[in-house]
């Protein structure tokens, strides 16, 4: 088990940046797939982006692609993710979250929230 602790949510401009951290703490963080997902009002949570135990690989929901990049610092055990060109849709709350290699996302932080004004 991994506990995650996110960070860096805020209250923003349309067009502004925010970057997101996700702080973990347990098992070997290099283990674990990571993926923010994110959670707006009347909403279900939906996927946003994932990036593989060595970092190389990364893949977007199509909503974000181009605005958003997740990377991630295995001797920090941290994952980031870099928002850029902020939209009102993309306020939600922010999870983190951890995968072990073919599993599912059992670990999850507590959130953060993202607002976005137009």
């Amino acid at each position: 088990q991994v506990q995650l602790v996110e960070s860096g949510g805020g209250f923003v401009q349309a067009g502004a940046s925010l970057r997101l951290s996700c702080a973990a703490s347990g098992r070997t963080f290099s283990s674990y797939t990571m993926g923010w997902f994110r959670q707006a009002p009347g909403k279900e949570r939906e996927f946003v982006a994932r990036i593989s135990r060595s970092g190389i690989s990364t893949y977007y929901a199509d909503s974000v692609k181009g605005r958003f990049t997740i990377s991630r610092d295995n001797a920090k055990n941290t994952v980031y993710l870099q928002m850029n060109s902020l939209k009102p849709e993309d306020t939600a709350v922010y999870y983190c979250a951890a995968a072990l290699p073919a599993k599912d996302y059992n670990d999850w932080g507590q959130g953060t929230q993202v607002t976005v004004s137009s």
